[in-house]
């Protein structure tokens, strides 16, 4: 008698087995509206769509999860376990069986509607983009104002898109000085072109500097606590950078931005640091592992909370580690199949504690051969480093928790005199630590910097006003008035640079040329506290005491706040004979500040002349 030995597969149906995991992995993306071509959240589409499902499983394509197991542990992992990949095989060789419908769980449901509850503010591009129906992919920024008159505090972005299926990803950078609107429609359409947004207004790729503003279809969008929110400060504009995939018909897309505000200002302060080394990019055609690597020692304790790699079409594997300083090896995160389309930022389920002296390493691997599927040149070409999706970056971000704000700074100079042993001459380096220097007091070092940023970029108008400023603070005056003069002979609308200049004529008692810089800059910001303040105390010097007074008034209104406006506003009341009023004002500068001396001595005269019948 033979005995027949082998496996009993037990039945998989569809509403007990593979509903679950399709509803759960697959239907986010695939529902209708969703990102994906096609719905899964019934039985009629999944048994359709069977085959596919099992060969793209199998070869784990889909669901995309481009992270090597064990080299990350991260929140909202999407990758099937090697028995859900199995039942999806056993279900379509059994006949893709339906199941008992009191075993299927209840479909997902997806809405069009804002996912974390309805915004504090909505703001909306100015009108659609207009893709054409064929061509390579499209990176387009749209311009959006804040609108906000105070500064915020956001602990949450969302996005919603009118034509999600167009979009691949989507970020956002701030623009806090608005120079960006003048590239918006300079093609004649909305927005203006650009990959990997460098902003023109301020130093850094990425601001604000401490959170990753990154949207992907089927994101799990979650609100920061409100210790951990950011500042949107009044005169931003969002820069919404959206990569566009044309569909083989014309289309246009409208977005939506929806921000949710926190409570009140945050306690902790993350900070992004970039490990990369674009200017090492030069891949000659055929080169099938060209490598690019670079590391950074932490001066401080800190915990990496998340992780955002970086790569363009060429790009074949991606890893990052640290060793800690007994020699340990802490990894961060490997993809062996890197793949532009599946570019993710990653969040940590635990943040890892890196001490300081750690040192973090990355190496991403390019290949730019004609077994690369996805180069986009055929036959391959010398590939160099660029903004265009032709061209090649290699970046890892971190998000890195330091234990105070106060460890930011030496993290932050850590990362600048980095990226300047890696480039010398590079602008935004030597800007950063410029303004970083200044920040800690350091203002020979911080001017020493600013000129080496200016031998980068002599036109930069940014750079000449700061540079004015450090030297303002260091007494150096004359120097301050040259650097001004060209700054605003570079840009005349550049308002900042007319208050230093107004200020640093008033130190010289060039009072008509200060009063006339200080009008400039009233005209265009009439609500401007400080320049009310600084033409007042020109005025009053000249003795135009009543024009004096006015403006001191209106500084007073605008900054009700400030212990030596209010101080100043009673000098000028008293002058002008209103001795009461002269004795409120001097009595709000005492309860702001009460070590306001002048304010005391002057409040004490003011009451004696009250008493003597004036």
């Amino acid at each position: 008698m033979w005995i027949l030995a082998g496996l009993l597969l037990l039945p998989v149906t569809f509403s007990k087995d593979i509903a679950p995991v399709v509803f759960t992995h697959c239907a986010p993306c695939h529902h209708d509206g969703g990102s994906a071509p096609f719905p899964l959240t019934a039985f009629e589409d999944v048994s359709r769509h069977a085959t596919q499902i099992v060969t793209v499983t199998q070869s784990r394509y889909m669901p995309p999860w481009p992270p090597e197991p064990r080299f990350g542990d991260f929140a909202g992992e999407r990758s099937l376990t090697k028995d859900q990949i199995r039942l999806f095989a056993e279900w379509v060789a059994q006949g893709k069986p339906r199941g008992e419908p009191a075993d299927l769980p209840s479909p997902p449901h997806f809405t069009n509607q804002w996912q974390m509850g309805t915004p504090d503010l909505i703001l909306r591009m100015a009108q659609p983009f207009r893709l054409p129906a064929n061509g390579s992919d499209i990176f387009r920024n749209f311009v959006i104002p804040s609108g906000v008159n105070e500064t915020k505090y956001v602990r949450g972005l969302e996005l919603r898109l009118d034509n999600p299926r167009v979009v691949h990803h989507a970020n956002v950078v701030l623009d806090r000085t608005q120079r960006l609107r003048k590239r918006n429609g300079e093609d004649g359409q909305p927005g203006f072109r650009g990959m990997d947004i460098v902003t023109e207004a301020a130093p850094g790729n990425f601001d604000p500097d401490s959170h990753f503003l990154f949207w992907k279809p089927a994101s799990v969008l979650r609100l920061e606590p409100d210790d951990l929110s950011w500042g949107l400060d009044p005169g931003t504009d969002l820069i919404l950078n959206l990569h566009l995939q044309p569909t083989g018909k014309p289309e246009t897309i409208q977005a939506e931005v929806g921000i949710y505000f926190a409570a009140h200002p945050p306690t902790r302060f993350p900070m992004l640091i970039q490990l990369e080394h674009d200017g090492a990019i030069d891949i000659p055609p055929g080169d099938r592992e060209f490598t690019i690597t670079d590391d950074l020692v932490l001066p401080v304790d800190v915990d990496v909370l998340a992780i955002y790699p970086h790569a363009h079409y060429l790009g074949k594997s991606v890893e990052a580690w640290a060793v800690l300083p007994g020699g340990a090896r802490r990894w961060l995160i490997r993809i062996q199949d890197w793949d532009i389309n599946w570019q993710a930022v990653y969040e940590y389920k635990h943040p890892i504690a890196l001490p300081k002296g750690s040192r973090i390493s990355m190496r991403i691997t390019y290949d730019n051969s004609s077994a690369n599927p996805r180069n986009p040149n055929r036959p391959p070409k010398r590939v160099k480093t660029g903004d265009r999706s032709e061209d090649e970056m290699g970046h890892v971000w971190l998000q890195v928790l330091p234990k105070n704000k106060e460890l930011r700074l030496p993290l932050q100079e850590a990362v600048m005199r980095r990226r300047l042993e890696k480039y010398p001459g590079d602008f935004l380096a030597q800007y950063n630590l410029a303004a970083l220097l200044q920040s800690k007091g350091e203002l020979s070092g911080a001017i020493a910097a600013y000129r080496g940023a200016l031998q980068a970029s002599p036109r930069n108008p940014v750079a000449h006003n700061s540079l004015a400023a450090a030297l303002l603070m260091q007494g150096r005056v004359t120097d301050a008035i040259g650097q001004l003069r060209e700054c605003l002979r570079l840009d005349p609308g550049y308002l900042n640079a007319h208050y230093n200049l107004a200020k640093a004529l008033a130190a010289t008692d060039d009072l008509d040329g200060a009063a006339k810089e200080y009008a400039i800059v009233l005209e265009k910001q009439p609500e401007d506290a400080d320049a009310h303040a600084g033409l007042g105390t020109i005025e009053y010097k000249q003795r135009k005491y009543g024009s004096a007074l006015a403006h001191f008034r209106d500084a007073a209104r605008l900054n009700p706040r400030s212990a030596e406006i209010q101080a100043n506003l009673g000098t000028l009341l008293a002058i002008t004979g209103d001795l009461p009023a002269a004795a409120e004002a001097f009595e709000r500068a005492l309860r702001i500040d009460p070590n306001q001396e002048a304010a005391r001595a002057n409040l004490q005269k003011v009451r004696a002349r009250l008493a003597a019948g004036h």
